[in-house]
């Protein structure tokens, strides 16, 4: 990493509290319109626009600023069907016996099962992993703090940043995931952490039709 001063001056941009008002409100309603899909057209879309929603996610606060993620971003017909093999072989076992009956039970609204074909269908998935610890030039390890909760804000913000973009998203978590590391030839201290499908929808896609809490059930003002 580059050598810089310690610390800068902070530009703060103030906004009325009107202003704030109505970026809030339209912020909240447009986040309430995205959903998780699982139906994807084959539809390009340019690499830039996911260079972007990428770069947006880098900019996620972690601990101590190691930034421990890896966005492995995959375009490539032939690797994405050998991840849903994987995955589909993976899942085969969850849905048959791996999964206790309440897990199950709580999946079945959604209607999921073994099968993935949008590790295929959709145009890009992009795999972010864990960086668990880091490795300096004489290969000793180096601790890296709050690794799940840093990445977990990134995925947010990257899913965040697809939705803004006018695209579409999963969040997909297979059981088992270390099939990943295989595939994408990715060192043991990366962690696989989420697969997100990322296209434009399907023209026949559907989604559950699902409850979200309101705020009062989810807030305690104090």
């Amino acid at each position: 990493m580059k050598n810089m001063a310690p610390f800068k001056t902070f530009v703060f941009r103030e906004l009325s509290v009107e202003e704030m008002r109505r970026r809030a409100a339209e912020f909240a309603d447009e986040l309430h319109r995205r959903r998780s899909i699982r139906q994807f057209s084959p539809r390009h879309v340019p690499r830039v626009i996911i260079e972007e929603v990428v770069r947006a996610a880098g900019s996620a606060p972690s601990g101590a600023n190691l930034q421990p993620w890896r966005f492995v971003v995959i375009g490539e017909s032939e690797v994405k069907r050998r991840i849903r093999e994987a995955a589909e072989g993976e899942e085969r076992k969850f849905y048959g016996g791996r999964a206790p009956e309440k897990w199950l039970k709580a999946l079945s609204p959604l209607g999921t099962n073994a099968n993935k074909p949008f590790l295929e269908e959709a145009p890009w998935l992009i795999v972010v992993f864990a960086v668990m610890y880091g490795l300096n030039q004489r290969g000793d390890i180096e601790k890296h703090y709050y690794v799940k909760e840093s990445v977990g804000i990134a995925v947010g913000i990257l899913l965040t940043a697809i939705h803004q973009v006018g695209l579409c998203a999963l969040p997909y978590t297979p059981h088992r995931m270390r099939f990943l590391n295989t595939i994408l030839q990715r060192p043991n201290n990366e962690k696989p952490f989420v697969i997100i499908p990322v296209g434009y929808p399907a023209t026949d896609a559907v989604v559950p039709n699902i409850y979200r809490k309101p705020l009062e059930e989810i807030t305690q003002f104090l």
